[in-house]
């Protein structure tokens, strides 16, 4: 489903990306781990077209990613791939619900199906008291999970989590995981997961290894 090669990128005169391959398969949960600087953010992002690669070739679901400029490629992003970061990167002024609800009205959905799907969403990640409040009425954790149904709102085929549980505490953290595996099982949801958490890459189908810009 997601298949990347020869991927390589430099900044200035520092290799970070070294030629690495990797594919994904559908519902699958794949973590890539290793230490700071081994160049794990870098290929999620590249991955997730949020930058560019040096060299090398990115499909998803048949599409060659390198092809897609512009417009074209923001709008493939929004429809196929769904983001979570360490922080939750919500807008302050608007409620858990309109937060969900912004790739949905961005990709041009009727308001009235997105605001139905962000409500059941919402729902089944336990947050149905929280949909009007605010980001700095939720906690920590209720923020994460408002972020994780923002990444899924439009149904994409793959979610990629850069270090998701990194500003969480223990009992947070291992919520985020288990509904990951529980997202995975019932709608087999596809992850991408940069983390240095051991339990939350335990839990993965695969976990993948990178040192020096490589996966080992």
């Amino acid at each position: 489903m997601l298949k990347a090669e020869q991927i390589t990128k430099r900044y200035d005169s520092l290799q970070v990306l070294k030629g690495v391959d990797i594919t994904v398969s559908k519902g699958e949960i794949v973590s890539i781990v290793g230490s700071s600087g081994a160049g794990k953010s870098t290929l999620l992002h590249i991955l997730g077209t949020l930058d560019n690669a040096d060299s090398g070739t990115i499909t998803l679901n048949n599409q060659q990613i390198g092809l897609l400029k512009g417009k074209k490629l923001a709008a493939f992003r929004n429809q196929h791939i769904g983001f979570v970061f360490q922080f939750h990167h919500l807008l302050p002024e608007f409620t858990a619900l309109e937060n969900v609800s912004i790739p949905g009205w961005v990709a041009g959905t009727r308001k009235k199906e997105i605001a139905e799907r962000a409500i059941t969403l919402l729902t089944r990640l336990g947050l149905e008291d929280r949909l009007y409040n605010k980001p700095q009425q939720l906690s920590g954790g209720e923020q994460q999970r408002v972020a994780v149904a923002r990444a899924l709102i439009n149904q994409p085929d793959i979610v990629f989590a850069d270090e998701p549980t990194g500003n969480l505490d223990s009992t947070n953290a291992a919520a985020l995981h288990e509904l990951f595996v529980q997202l995975q099982k019932e709608f087999q949801q596809t992850f991408l997961i940069v983390t240095h958490n051991e339990e939350l890459a335990a839990m993965s189908d695969r976990v993948l290894h990178m040192k020096d810009g490589r996966i080992i």
